[in-house]
């Protein structure tokens, strides 16, 4: 039988609205996008757009009560260090939660704003329908990374060691369950038969998963999946 595990495509597709309104901050010093976007959101019964500014310095207050739970924040921002911006919410907002714009593949930046706090990434071309999809994946504790976005995230990764924690890599493209489980029995050595029988599955399944896991981390073998696994900071 299948594993019953869902797979997790890099941006969500088509969730539910929400049950409880999720309050967004929007920073972007592009005027036409930023009130664009503002006014896309405003149409969704489940968003409430608490500020949409140029510049973090004209984000508002916020009660306790208000606190945003989603930051829309420009990736390039002219008169602001974005990756600074990242840091201040985070510190600054309990609870809130940063997603990233861009207008191309953000590639080394991805890395930085990973460690930074983001939990979010997306293309300021995407529709309406990936804006809103994301706000409410994201809104509901999950991470998003577009699939366009992964390689260059794990060209970095790679590259630089231990810049980021395998961990972190792991939550940004949103590796399910069970493809988590299966990359910590690739990294004891075990063979596809090995874990089919260790997690009570299908030899065929685990092929599944472990190429599925070889594309997200753009990984060319099951060597590489286990060094991964035993690299430092990756959850034991």
């Amino acid at each position: 039988m299948p594993d019953p595990s869902p797979s997790a495509d890099a941006v969500p597709r088509a969730p539910e609205a929400l049950a409880q309104p999720v309050s967004v901050i929007i920073i972007e010093d592009n005027r036409l996008l930023r009130e664009g976007i503002a006014a896309m959101l405003r149409q969704q019964p489940d968003v409430a757009v608490l500020a949409a500014v140029g510049d973090s310095r004209d984000v508002p207050e916020t009660g306790a009560h208000r606190e945003p739970v989603i930051v829309l924040l420009d990736v390039g921002l002219v008169d602001d260090d974005s990756l600074a911006v990242c840091s201040r919410m985070i510190a600054s907002t309990p609870g809130g939660r940063i997603i990233v714009m861009g207008m191309a593949a953000l590639q080394d930046d991805v890395a930085d704003f990973v460690h930074a706090g983001a939990v979010g990434f997306i293309m300021k071309d995407a529709t309406s329908e990936e804006f809103v999809a994301t706000i409410r994946h994201v809104a509901a504790g999950g991470q998003s990374l577009p699939r366009a976005l992964t390689s260059s995230l794990f060209t970095q990764i790679m590259r630089d060691g231990d810049y980021a924690s395998p961990d972190v890599i792991q939550e940004s493209v949103r590796l399910t369950t069970r493809e988590k489980e299966i990359i910590a029995l690739l990294g004891e050595g075990l063979s596809n038969k090995e874990i089919a029988a260790r997690l009570y599955i299908a030899i065929h399944t685990v092929k599944s998963h472990v190429h599925n896991i070889l594309e997200k981390l753009s990984l060319s073998s099951r060597l590489e999946v286990a060094a991964f696994s035993r690299s430092p900071g990756n959850r034991r």
